[in-house]
């Protein structure tokens, strides 16, 4: 296993209520990149597909004037290589290693909605779809800090949305992504506390700051939570690869803050749910006219 002494005892400390930070994480991936050992290369990689998701989206939406996030694995002009390829081809040169859930999205896609109108696009369904496959490849991350820290964040993520559908009478089974044990209580308890008991840590606390009404100071509380199991985590592993990635996972939360503010969140937000309604109507709509 690499140990990397120099990297990290020259790191400055960090703390979330940073309002500047040492580092962005565009910065940060262009400083380890080259001093990573292949292996742990390929780990950290999984971190960083999470902005290729964007860009492939809005690539395949063709959104016009939407800004290419560069912190991505892939270059623009490869990404728009990889869909070309996929979408022409079904195959990608054997030396742009695609992830098999890029695969499968893609063409997905390109069957079902490529000759249709934007307008008819279920945008926020299409995101679940991808975040469902990304989770489904990251959580078989064979490093267990990664591994851990994905399961992790889809538990998280998935209560939340399991307590707003709740909320704002949504079907929770059109919105829930993965298919652990925990996603599967979410789609369809109807208890309280969805009947989770012991399915994974910190679900008391997570519960609990799902009943805070003030969104940002939830996401806030959310984050500590994270950042402290980073900490947990690395605490005998201080020159290891994961105290390197969980400095990098703490960068993102300091950089995501910065360009947050208390109104966008709520404008976010309330868009999301008059969406989430929109489709929902839609979908059931669709299942009746399929069904008479």
């Amino acid at each position: 296993m690499s140990k990397y002494y120099y990297l990290i005892s020259g790191l400055p400390a960090i703390s979330l209520d940073d309002t500047r930070p040492v580092y962005t994480v565009a910065d940060f991936k262009a400083e380890i990149e080259p001093v990573l050992s292949v292996w742990d290369r390929k780990t950290v990689r999984r971190f960083f597909l999470k902005y290729d998701n964007r860009n492939l989206l809005a690539h395949l939406r063709n959104v016009s004037g939407s800004a290419f996030d560069e912190r991505g694995v892939f270059s623009e002009a490869t990404l728009k290589d990889i869909c070309e390829l996929m979408k022409t081809e079904d195959r990608v040169p054997a030396d742009i290693h695609v992830p098999e859930y890029f695969r499968t999205f893609t063409a997905e896609y390109y069957a079902r909605f490529e000759d249709l109108p934007e307008a008819e696009e279920s945008h926020v369904l299409w995101e679940d779809k991808l975040s469902s496959l990304y989770y489904g490849e990251a959580v078989k991350c064979r490093n267990k800090f990664m591994s851990s820290w994905f399961e992790m964040n889809l538990n998280i993520n998935n209560v939340m949305t399991a307590v707003n559908c709740r909320n704002h009478g949504l079907d929770r089974a059109d919105f829930i992504i993965g298919d652990n044990e925990t996603a599967e209580q979410l789609r369809t308890s109807n208890a309280r506390d969805f009947n989770l008991g012991n399915t994974f840590d910190y679900l008391t606390e997570v519960m609990q700051i799902s009943e805070e009404k003030d969104l940002r100071l939830r996401e806030r509380r959310l984050d500590a939570l994270r950042w402290n199991w980073l900490e947990e985590q690395t605490l005998s592993r201080f020159f290891d690869i994961e105290s390197v990635i969980a400095y990098l996972l703490r960068l993102e939360m300091i950089e995501r803050w910065l360009t947050l503010d208390r109104v966008s969140g709520e404008k976010t937000f309330r868009r999301l749910v008059h969406t989430m309604k929109s489709e929902s109507s839609e979908t059931l709509e669709k299942f009746k006219e399929n069904n008479k």
